[in-house]
């Protein structure tokens, strides 16, 4: 399969600055960023399925985005995609380790701080927009995810960053307290309005699959 709804371009960003903000330790903290890419929507079922032949998602719906898919899916999925393209693959996997090679040009997940730059779009308040305009939430989804893209679009062309599905981030959330458990942010189509905003962090075990988490790619950029 080929198209825009298969490959969609990506969109470059940073080098930048964002700072993060844990509402349940009360700390804020900078972190600096380099160039790197990030696509414009999460990744499509139809997409997961060109690359894996699987179908996880609770409704079968080929320009909805992939849910259904763990942590760890959504990185061997990162793998095999980069495989696919031709490119070196960024995560190393030994059992339950895995490294990320920040030489390789492959595809992977975005880290927390990435993401929340993308998201706000040099914007600083919770939302970069209108909710019911940028969002599928449970104010207005019906109760299911929808075909990505069909909301508003952030100031840096980049789509559904808030609300359809919450998207893993490459990050733990706070292994000192919490082990293995990695980073989800945006929000779902089942949440509500407080849930999607551009600071809410949410964590969950990388094994953890439900019909509201989905992911999308990243990709550095050489400096």
């Amino acid at each position: 399969m080929t198209g825009p709804a298969v490959d969609p371009e990506p969109v470059p960003l940073g080098p930048g600055t964002v700072t993060l903000s844990d509402r349940r330790t009360q700390r804020s903290w900078q972190v600096p960023l380099r160039r790197y890419r990030l696509d414009p929507v999460p990744v499509t079922q139809r997409r997961y399925a060109a690359v894996t032949g699987a179908a996880p998602s609770a409704v079968d719906d080929p320009d909805r985005p992939v849910d259904g898919v763990s942590w760890w899916d959504a990185v061997r999925f990162c793998n095999a995609y980069s495989q696919r393209a031709g490119l070196a693959p960024v995560y190393r996997i030994d059992g339950d380790a895995v490294a990320a090679d920040t030489a390789a040009d492959g595809y992977r997940l975005p880290t927390e701080a990435e993401w929340e730059y993308a998201c706000r779009a040099g914007s600083t308040g919770p939302r970069y927009g209108e909710l019911d305009e940028i969002a599928w939430y449970r104010g207005n989804s019906g109760g299911h995810s929808h075909p990505v893209g069909t909301r508003a679009a952030n100031a840096w062309g980049l789509s559904d960053l808030l609300g359809n599905v919450w998207e893993w981030c490459f990050d733990h959330y706070d292994p000192q307290v919490y082990g293995s458990y990695r980073v989800l942010r945006g929000g779902g189509w089942a949440d509500e309005h407080w849930s999607c905003r551009a600071s809410v962090r949410r964590r969950s075990h990388p094994t953890f699959r439900i019909d509201d988490v989905g992911f999308r790619l990243a990709r550095s950029i050489p400096s």
